[in-house]
Formats: structure tokens, sequence, C-alpha cells
């Protein structure tokens, strides 16, 4: 009797046991009505596996028509896209390249093993030509080189500029994340390096851990660069070096920072009618993680003592009970006319009644409460009467808001009432405020318009992008109209007139699934933009993803078993649904850039679902889902993972990502964001490339190292500058990069020493011009965590 070769049973055993999994997952799979490869696959497996395991040839041959089968099935499905094939085909590639020696032990001939040598060197010759012809099939190409100019004169409102200084968050509060400065250029951009490095020594303590993420885009005024860091840590910095010239720490409390720490951002003012050297004559001003306004001296770092008491004020006045953590200014306020409007995060999924959204209005000299906007008592202008309280729960505004000097008018994205996935305790103004923009004017306190972009928003998708503020071509060749560039999470960009809330580009109503837990709120009709869309196709099976065969079956059959009839499909209670795009993006916190010259939009945006499930309240209970004490040193995990909603029926589960619980690769195939550059006058797509490499990501958490473009989640805005450069991090390779306006193409990156979750700042100093990123990490994108502020210029 001949013996087995060892290397034959032990491949037999291993393709055995995998066409048994694919077997037994593809009866499942096959049942709810989906593909019937792996059922046919597997159970040709199993026999491959039979037969080697007794020293049959055979079972080679079996394996290598699978394989041959699955390469043309797997092209069949995917068209050729380059990552889409990875699951399907790499890996039984690997075993058809561990068979062929074992095939050489089960043959007689005695040029056997050099046979082996030339199939192995024409399948890896086979695979590498194929690997090369591989059309990344992901991107739109370029229309071709853009005029230097399409669209000029556009003024703006804000009443200040970018070039030298970049005196905003958003560069300025018209928030088109523009410079004017053209020294760093594409023919000489590859040159550049780092200028200066400083560490902030902000850096997450035990029990901040998993909470931390610098979103921070410096000031530039002068002469000095102004940075807070997550634990609202203020720093002046030399514009030229990064030589620390003050600091002050607020002190906030470890158990006041939320889940989601963050500081985006700090906001310069020149009190008027003070004498330029006088105390706090021009300032900082900066919100806090445990809800503070609080006003520094811009050369000193002191505090102004006329601002509120000793340089600060509570936002929390009129909330009633505020538990740690709860309430959190993370991003800067918007100063116009004097006044700062300021909106807060309300602590995500834990209670119904969870303090208020109230957006109020701040006089940026004294720090005394001008308005306060509590959408439930519109007939209050300030404080509630006495023994009453801000409505609980009503729609906050995380985010940042844009303004016009101007018009006087400040431009507020508007978040969801407390308890984000179920809507029936909603009072009318909620259901009317939600997720929507909202014009206010800075005089009074009191809503000019507003424009909802979704309705009763179950699914998240509260408005996290700042508007940015444009001019728009008449249609009859008059004046431009002050418009309003709206990028929304659910992926439509709208146009609006800033004056009115009047739609200035197409916007139509679909129909949409009912159903859900809650069937009576739902509206049978949802609006979308006909103008431009980030949003891709909806999802089908074909579009799961994972490493291997086995963990795309496993996601198909997630697919198939969870509620998903396309858009706004609503979340169910023991099942699953699908929400595609899910809350992370199109369009989250760091916005749109617009080139105003060229008439060019630069979108940076994530193309993630997310799985989600309603838990009833009895079951949450037995959970112990309740809402996190912070005072405990409770921070909780990723948003929406396990969250109670305390005084609703359900809490509720979100799988952000849509993620396999046991290598960590999510369920939809590449491309997870993208950065597009758009037509302002047309809305269409000029070009459109997925951003991001594999290099930090791969199963098991391990990094892959694979300096590829896969198209990872990013969070975190662009710059464009007039030289016709744009510049991002953002993505979680821990990359920056310069990206050819006119092609889409990267001209120079460099790699940070931590996550770039930041949008960029572009300025000059002495005649040289930097781009400045904080690489401070990001919680939910689990990219590494830092301190460094990185400043990069051309060499002198």
């Amino acid at each position: 009797m001949t013996r087995v070769p060892w290397s034959a049973i032990a491949l037999g055993v291993v393709i055995g046991i995998i066409g048994v999994v694919l077997a037994i997952g593809g009866v499942w799979l096959a049942v709810l009505g989906g593909s019937l490869y792996y059922l046919i696959t597997g159970g040709a497996m199993t026999v491959s596996g039979w037969w080697l395991l007794k020293g049959q040839r055979r079972g080679g041959w079996l394996y290598a028509g699978i394989v041959a089968v699955t390469v043309l099935w797997a092209f069949w499905e995917t068209g050729g896209l380059a990552w889409a094939l990875v699951p399907r085909v790499i890996a039984p590639l690997v075993l058809l390249f561990l068979l062929i020696p074992v095939m050489a032990m089960l043959t007689a001939r005695p040029d056997r093993w050099r046979m082996a040598g030339v199939t192995a060197g024409i399948l890896l010759l086979a695979c590498v030509g194929g690997g090369f012809a591989f059309t990344h099939g992901y991107d739109t190409p370029p229309t071709g080189p853009l005029p230097a100019s399409r669209a000029p004169g556009m003024t703006d409102p804000s009443l200040v500029a970018t070039g030298g200084d970049w005196p905003a968050y958003g560069g300025t509060n018209a928030a088109r994340r523009y410079s004017p400065l053209t020294q760093i250029t594409p023919e000489n951009v590859g040159g550049l390096e780092r200028a200066w490095l400083i560490h902030t020594r902000d850096l997450p303590s035990s029990v901040a851990e998993g909470t931390y993420g610098a979103e921070n885009t410096p000031l530039k005024i002068g002469d000095t660069l102004y940075i807070c860091t997550p634990k609202n840590i203020m720093l002046a910095l030399d514009a030229s070096t990064g030589a620390e010239r003050w600091r002050h720490d607020p002190n906030v409390p470890d158990e006041n920072i939320p889940y989601t720490a963050a500081c985006r951002g700090v906001v310069y003012y020149q009190a008027p009618g003070l004498a330029a050297d006088a105390p706090c004559a021009t300032r900082i001003i900066e919100g806090t993680l445990d809800a503070r306004l609080i006003a520094v001296d811009a050369r000193t770092g002191r505090r102004c003592p006329g601002f509120g008491q000793n340089g600060q004020t509570s936002i929390t006045t009129g909330m009633g009970d505020v538990p740690p953590g709860y309430v959190s200014i993370t991003s800067p306020p918007t100063l116009v006319r004097g006044v700062l409007v300021v909106g807060h995060q309300v602590l995500d999924g834990q209670d119904r009644w969870a303090p208020s959204g109230v957006i109020q209005g701040f006089d940026a000299v004294t720090g005394e409460l001008r308005w306060a906007w509590d959408m439930v008592n519109p007939q209050w202008d300030g404080l509630p009467p006495a023994g009453q309280t801000f409505a609980r729960g009503t729609p906050n505004m995380w985010t940042t808001a844009s303004g016009d000097e101007q018009l006087g008018l400040v431009y507020l994205p508007m978040g969801n009432s407390a308890g984000d996935y179920y809507s029936k305790s909603r009072r009318p103004a909620e259901n009317a405020y939600a997720t929507s923009i909202v014009a206010m004017d800075v005089a009074t306190g009191k809503p000019r318009w507003s424009f909802q972009a979704v309705k009763k928003d179950v699914w998240d998708y509260d408005f996290g992008g700042q508007a940015t503020l444009i001019d728009w071509p008449a249609a009859n060749g008059g004046a431009a109209v002050p418009a309003l560039l709206v990028p929304s999470k659910q992926g439509d960009i709208y146009v609006l007139d800033r004056r009115t809330g009047r739609a200035l580009t197409p916007i139509g109503q679909i129909r949409v699934p009912g159903g859900g837990v809650e069937p009576d709120q739902r509206s049978p009709t949802q609006i979308v933009s006909l103008w431009h869309t980030l949003r891709k196709e909806p999802l089908t099976e074909r579009d799961m993803w994972g490493m291997s065969p086995i963990d795309q079956m496993v996601c198909r059959i997630q697919y198939r078993r969870a509620s998903y009839q396309g858009f706004f499909t609503p979340p169910e209670s023991g099942q699953h649904s699908i929400t595609y795009p899910g809350y992370n993006g199109g369009t989250d916190w760091g916005g749109v850039a617009v080139d105003p010259a060229r008439g060019i939009i630069v979108a940076n945006y994530n193309d993630m679902p997310n799985y989600t499930t309603l838990v009833p309240r009895e079951e949450a209970d037995k959970r112990g889902w309740a809402p996190r004490d912070q005072a405990r040193g409770d921070i909780g995990g990723a948003e929406g993972a396990g969250d109670p909603q305390a005084n609703t029926p359900f809490a509720v589960d979100v799988n952000a990502g849509w993620r396999l619980p046991f290598t960590g690769m999510l369920c939809k195939q590449p491309p997870y964001g993208g950065i597009r550059a758009i037509d302002m006058r047309t809305g269409k797509t000029l070009w459109d490339r997925a951003l991001g490499e594999a290099r930090t990501n791969g199963p098991f958490g391990v990094p892959s190292m694979l300096p590829v473009r896969i198209g990872t989640p990013n969070n975190g805005g662009a710059v464009v500058t007039a030289s016709g450069l744009v510049f991002i991090a953002a993505a979680t390779d821990n990359l920056i990069r310069a990206i050819d306006l006119d092609t889409g193409k990267v001209l120079w990156q460099d790699v940070l020493p931590a996550g770039g979750q930041a949008t960029p700042t572009v300025y000059e100093q002495n005649g040289r011009q930097y781009v400045v990123i904080y690489a401070g990490g990001h919680h939910f994108m689990e990219t590494p965590v830092g301190d460094e502020v990185i400043a990069y210029a051309l060499p002198q």
C-alpha cells in the first residue's frame, strides 16, 4: 500500500474543512435567497479534500477546476474590480500554490519537480499579469485641465480674508477652506519638507483612554498660530518656528471628557473701541469640554477679567441637571457682529430627556448672554423663567456654524433630538428643526428661515458639515445670488439662497421604505438633491467583502438576514437593518472646500454602511445598558454601540461601518472613502478618486503595510490653494497629501506620526508659505494618538 505524503493529508484536511464550512454556510445563504456559489463550491471542496486525504491526484485536479471556475465567477460578479476580487480569489490561489508540490509528490513521473516548477512559474506570471491588468475601477477620470478662472469676483461676506493669515476655523466664516497663496505649486510641491514640529504635551490619561481626537484647525493671525488641544489647552506658537509663546490650561476634569473628546478650533476677536495695547484688545475665545466659554488675551494667554467672571462663563445655566460629560463644546463658536453663537454636543444615545440643545448668543466683549433660542419655547429671549429649564432632549448643534457679517446671519447645522433612533415622543418644534439648516438672526436670536433635509430622522443623519457661503451665478446673467452650499451626511449637496432658504438647485422627492418599529411615524417620501450627491448606488449582495470566501459568505448571510430596501430603510427590532450611507457620511464635520476663482467644490466623503438593531428596553436592561456615568469613569465605547436611549422603548446597537466580529474587516467592499471635484456651475463631477491607502489596515487589526490605494474612512477636511493644490490628511493611513486640483492625482505625501483627522491650515509668514496639520489621532477612526503639530514648507 502506497503511503500518502503528510503534505497531501494536511492540505486535504484544510481544503476539506473549508469546504464543509462553505457548504454549511452556503445552504443557509441559499435558503435566504443568496448566491449558490458557496454551496456548490463547498461541496466540491469537501470532495477534493477527501480525495487528497486518500492520496488521490484527482482531488488536486478537482481543486484546480474549482479555482478556474471561481476566477471566472469572480470576474463575472465584480467586473474585474481589483479590491472586489480579493476575497473571491486570493485565498483559493494561495491554496492552489500549496497544491503544486503536493501534486508533484503524488505523481510517479521522473520530471515531476520540473513540471511543478514550470506550473508554479506559469501560475505566478498569470497572477502578476492579472494583477497589473486590473483596472482600479473606482475612479472617475478627470475631464481635462481646468481653466484658470471660471467664477471671478466672488466676495467673502465675513469681511476677512485668508492669505497671510488663516483667521477662522474654515479659513473665514464663509468656510471655503481656500487660500489665495501660490508659492507652493503642482510643479514644486514635491520639495515640501518639515519646517518645524512641536508637541502639545496633551495625551490621553487612563481615564480618557480611547476618547481622544485632536480635530483642531489652528488659526493664524499676524505672526502667531493659535491652537487648542483635546483637553482645551490653548497654545500660542511662533508661526515661523513653532516656538511656544504662551500656554493656557483651563483644567477640564477627566469626568467631563465625553467619549468624543475634541477641540476643533478657537475664535479670534479684536474688541472694538479698545487701544491696541490694552489688555484683551485682541482675544482668543474657546468653548470647553466642561461647557465653559473662556477668553484670554491673544498676546499673553491671561484670562480677560471683563469677560464673564474671571474670563469665563458657563453655557449650562438654565439647563437644569447636567451630568458630567453630557454637555460639551467641541466646535468653535461662530462670531458675527460681536456675538458668539454657541452650540454644544449632547452625549449621544443616553437619554431621551438629556440636557437641552439650546443655541445661545454671548457678547464677545463681556461674555454676557445676549439671547437663547429654545425651539420648544420660542417666546423666551434669554434664560428660562424662574423654576423652569430649557426644554430637554431638543436637537443640538455639535458642529460648526458659518456666518454672514453683511446679512447678520449665522447658519446652524442642526442635529437630532436626543434618542436618535426613536421618534414618537418628539415634539412638533423638534420635528420641524431637527436635521435642518437654520438661519439665525444674531441680533434677535430668532430663526430667519430653515431648511430640513430629513423628515423625522431615525438614521442619525444630523448635519455634521459646516455650510459654505458662495456667490451663485444668476440664471439670466444678472447679479450673483448670495448662496449657501450645504453638504449632508446622506451625501446630498444643496445650494440655497442664504437670504431666504429658497433652493437654487433642483430638489426632488423619492418614495422611501416604510415599516420599522414606528410605521406611523415614517414619511412615505424624503427629499433628495437632483443637482449633486456623493451617495452611491444601493448595496447588493455582490458588494459584500472580507478577506476570504468564508468571511465574505458571512457578510452575505448578514446582508440577506437584514432589513434593507435601499435609502432610508428604517431601523428594526428583532433583526438588523442596513443604513447606507451610515452616520459618518457622506460629508461629516470636515465640510467641503471651494475654489471661488475656478468655481470648483472639493468634497472628501465616506462610503460605509451601518448595521443597526433596536433592542427592547427589557433586553437592554438585562444587558446592563444604562446611561453612562462619567463621574465613575464610565466613558463608554463607539457612538451607538449599545446606547441605552433611556426613556424610549428601545436601546440601539449600531455596528458602525458594519464589521465582522472575528477579523474586524468591513463587510462592504472598498472603497470606504474618496475625494471628488465638482463643477460648481453644473454640479457635474470633474474627477473622483478613492482616498487612502491600505498600509495601516488589515485583518485582526494587523496593518497590511500595503502602499496600495483602497479608499479608507476619512474625517477632516481639505484646503484648496489658488495654485491648484488640495491639501488633505483625514484618511486612516496617517498620510498628509497634496493633490493636483486638475487631475486628482497625488503629487506629494508624508507619513504623519499619528492620525491626521483634522483640516490643515495654510498661511504665509516672512515670505514663506506654510501648511500646518495637527496629528493627534482619532478614537472613532482608530488611528494612532499623538500630540504633534507639524508645519511644512519649501526649502529656504
